[in-house]
């Protein structure tokens, strides 16, 4: 063995195998971005109404894994692990970088491989749609090539 591969093994022997892309895995509790259905932040996990949307997440996809932040107040973590037991899900209590912010990331609903959903935040994806103007907008004549090129 070389030197740099020596001190490569030895390296990874001290201190692991480096993470791809370490600021996403610590931001999503040690899985990428791509991987997750759904997330909930501390405040979004205190409110009731996200309760019952979590459950409908989970009859979505059964086959997911519920990520919980492990430095939440016992009671929060209970509440979801027991949801997530009463519904068949299985669970896991992360406790590496994981903090007890209101904004920070409280649970991840998570596969093993992408899923690319492009919204997962339970607010933005049980948001109630926006008022739209019912006004129907008359549709505009079109205008052919020649009386563009001459008017």
């Amino acid at each position: 063995m070389s030197d740099d591969q020596l001190q490569s093994h030895l390296d990874r022997g001290r201190y692991g195998s480096p993470l791809v892309n370490p600021d996403e895995q610590h931001k999503y509790m040690g899985t990428f971005r791509e991987r997750c259905a759904l997330s909930m932040t501390v405040a979004e996990m205190r409110k009731k109404e996200n309760q019952t949307r979590l459950v409908q997440e989970f009859k979505k996809y059964p086959e997911l894994t519920v990520l919980l932040n492990g430095s939440i107040s016992a009671q929060l973590q209970t509440t979801y692990i027991q949801l997530a037991t009463k519904n068949n899900m299985k669970f896991t209590v992360i406790n590496d970088f994981v903090t007890n912010e209101p904004e920070s990331l409280g649970l991840l609903l998570a596969a093993k491989e992408a899923l690319n959903e492009a919204v997962i935040d339970i607010e933005e994806k049980y948001a109630a749609p926006k008022n739209t103007p019912t006004e129907a907008k008359e549709p505009e004549e079109k205008q052919g090539f020649w009386h563009k090129l001459f008017h």
